[in-house]
C-alpha cells in the first residue's frame, strides 16, 4: 500500500493493485473564493498549488472516491478533468444523482458490502462537526479498505471524534488510519474536522495503528497547522505513531 497526500484532503491511494483518487480538489491556487464567516478572508482557495500535475494525478486511476461533495473534496477542476466513464463511489443516492448530472456514466453507491476488483470498501460513519453545525454541512462518509494481500486502512473522512469513529475503529481494527485533521472551523460553531485532541483520542483508540494526518493548510478556514500537531503529538507521547506529511509526500505500509 502507498498513500500519497495530494492536498487537502485529496489522496491517492495505490491498494492490491488499484490506484484509488479520493477527494479530488483540483483546481489551480486561488481558484475560489474564500469560505465566508471564517479566517483569512484575503486568500483565496486553495490556499496551495498542487504539488504535481494534474495529468500526472489522474493518469491510471482505476476509481475515485467522493466521502462527500464539498468543493474542497470535488471541485469544478475535478469535473472537468476525470473522464466521464470512470468509476467513482459515493455515500449514497442525493450525491449520486448530483454527481450523474455532472455527465459521469459510471457512479455507484458505497454501502457495507462494496467490492472492487478484489478489495473491500466499506462505507464508515461520520459527523461534520458537533451540535447544530451539523444541519448545515449535511452527512458525510469515510470508507475502510481491506484485501487478504494487504493492511486495513481506514480514510475517516471529514467527521469529527465521536463515538462513530470509535465504533468503526473497534469493528475493523484498522492497520493505518486516515484522519482530517486541519481543524476547519467558522467564526462560529466549532470544530467541522479533526483537532488535536481528536487525533489524540483516534490515537488511543487504536494504540497499534499509524496515522497519517491531513485536510491540513489548504483551505482559508484550517484553525490547526502541522507544526502544531506535531509539536503536541510529542507532548502527549504519540508522535511514533503519527505522520503528518507534506502536501505530495507519499507513504508505503
Amino acid at each position: 500500500m502507498k498513500i500519497q497526500l495530494i492536498r487537502n484532503a485529496t489522496l491517492v491511494v495505490h491498494y492490491a493493485g488499484q490506484k484509488f483518487l479520493v477527494d479530488p480538489f483540483l483546481a489551480e491556487k486561488g481558484a475560489y473564493p474564500p469560505l465566508q464567516n471564517a479566517a483569512r478572508q484575503d486568500q483565496n482557495n486553495p490556499l496551495v498549488e498542487l504539488p504535481v500535475s494534474l495529468n500526472e494525478l489522474i493518469q491510471d486511476v482505476n476509481a475515485v472516491i467522493l466521502t462527500h461533495l464539498h468543493l474542497d473534496h470535488y471541485d469544478d477542476a475535478a469535473k472537468e478533468a476525470l473522464p466521464k466513464d470512470i468509476k467513482i463511489f459515493v455515500q449514497n443516492d442525493e450525491d449520486a444523482m448530483k454527481v450523474m448530472e455532472d455527465g459521469f456514466e459510471n457512479v455507484e453507491v458505497l454501502t457495507e458490502k462494496t467490492v472492487f476488483k478484489g478489495t473491500e470498501l466499506i462505507k464508515t460513519a461520520g459527523e461534520h462537526g458537533r451540535g447544530e453545525i451539523l444541519k448545515i454541512l449535511g452527512l458525510v462518509s469515510g470508507v475502510v479498505f481491506k484485501h487478504e494481500n494487504e493492511k486495513t486502512l481506514y480514510v475517516a473522512g471529514d467527521t469529527v471524534w465521536y463515538e462513530g469513529v470509535e465504533n468503526e475503529i473497534s469493528q475493523h481494527e484498522p492497520d493505518i488510519i486516515v484522519v482530517n485533521a486541519g481543524d476547519n472551523q467558522f467564526l462560529e460553531g466549532g470544530s467541522l474536522v479533526m483537532g488535536k485532541e481528536d487525533v489524540y483520542e483516534t490515537a488511543k483508540a487504536a494504540p497499534k495503528a499509524e496515522i497519517m494526518a491531513v485536510h491540513m493548510e489548504a483551505v482559508n478556514h484550517w484553525a490547526l497547522s502541522r507544526e502544531d500537531l506535531r509539536v503536541f503529538a510529542e507532548e502527549k507521547s504519540f508522535a511514533g505513531q503519527l505522520h503528518v506529511p507534506e502536501d505530495g509526500e507519499s507513504y508505503s505500509f
